[in-house]
């Protein structure tokens, strides 16, 4: 953390100008440069729950080569999805030299515990809605302050780019070597039990698209779970209907002589219906929230009801 503290941070940002650095820098990385989640996944570390990340990200990501990364807050996961040759042409052509950049951050890990919105740039302001920092235009909602860059205690969450690798110095890269032997010869009798963890988890979710019939993209699911959910609505208000029908306390000699249900509208047809007695139905019907439309002759009462 003391390295940190003694090199000079910035926040990167699409609209953002910032002059030459002769020295090492910090980078924060604008939201604009990542898409980011808080999900609960079936897996206990981190470890695993990479696995688990490009599935995540499938229905939203731009067509694209992407790299991801994520940490556990609590008991849920922050998962990231970034653009590795976005973030190397953007500080390309903001001027910053590869040489010059020691280590890069999500604004996501590092602008935390903020109450209100903070300014970023003159025309980018950030807020935190559900533990998720989200970028806006300034003139979307009214800034409390400005962000104090300088005043940011860099997290241990930084980010890997891909061709980016030249820029760790040479005993850096042989300590990484030296953990990776490492940790590949202490997770190896791991592997095993996690691949088959994951493939029951693919095995399970196969099992259950088939049990149910369920389509094979997540489109075609929605689009049938929304025709159920209309059609349960629709068949909730025809039995509440009828319900409120056959609970008329009709006189004797008066009765429902027809019911037909068309094109999202129920008909209904009383017989013996006396004038006087119109006045009881109309006042039953709106009591209960129903749309209506009635039509009355001398004897006979038609109601129009709309589903």
């Amino acid at each position: 953390m003391k390295f940190n503290k003694k090199l000079p941070t910035i926040f990167l940002d699409l609209d953002s100008k910032y002059e030459s650095f002769s020295s090492k820098i910090n980078i924060i990385l604008s939201p604009s440069f990542y898409w980011v989640k808080k999900v609960s996944l079936p897996v206990k570390y981190v470890r695993d729950a990479q696995k688990l990340l490009p599935s995540i990200f499938e229905d939203i990501l731009p067509d694209g080569t992407y790299s991801y990364y994520t940490y556990k807050k609590g008991d849920d996961f922050i998962v990231f999805a970034y653009n590795d040759k976005m973030i190397l042409d953007t500080l390309s052509q903001k001027g910053i030299h590869l040489s010059n950049v020691a280590n890069i951050y999500f604004a996501q890990s590092e602008i935390k515990d903020i109450e209100a919105s903070l300014k970023v740039s003159e025309t980018q302001s950030v807020y935190i809605k559900d533990d998720i920092l989200i970028l806006v235009p300034c003139c979307w909602i009214e800034e409390s302050g400005k962000l104090d860059i300088d005043g940011i205690k860099l997290s241990k969450h930084k980010v890997t780019i891909h061709q980016f690798g030249h820029i760790v110095e040479t005993k850096s890269l042989y300590k990484i070597g030296a953990v990776l032997v490492i940790m590949i010869l202490l997770l190896f009798s791991e592997y095993i039990v996690t691949n088959n963890r994951l493939s029951a988890l693919v095995n399970d979710t196969g099992e259950i698209y088939q049990k149910y019939k369920l389509k094979s993209t997540t489109f075609q699911n929605k689009a049938l779970l929304k025709k159920y959910k209309n059609i349960y609505e629709l068949q909730t208000k025809i039995r509440e209907y009828i319900s409120v029908i056959l609970k008329l306390r009709l006189n004797k000699g008066e009765k429902i002589s027809f019911i037909n249900i068309k094109d999202k509208k129920m008909l209904i047809s009383f017989s013996g219906v006396q004038k006087q007695r119109v006045e009881y139905i109309k006042k039953t019907f709106h009591s209960k929230g129903i749309s209506f439309k009635i039509k009355s002759t001398k004897d006979n009462l038609r109601v129009e009801v709309n589903l």
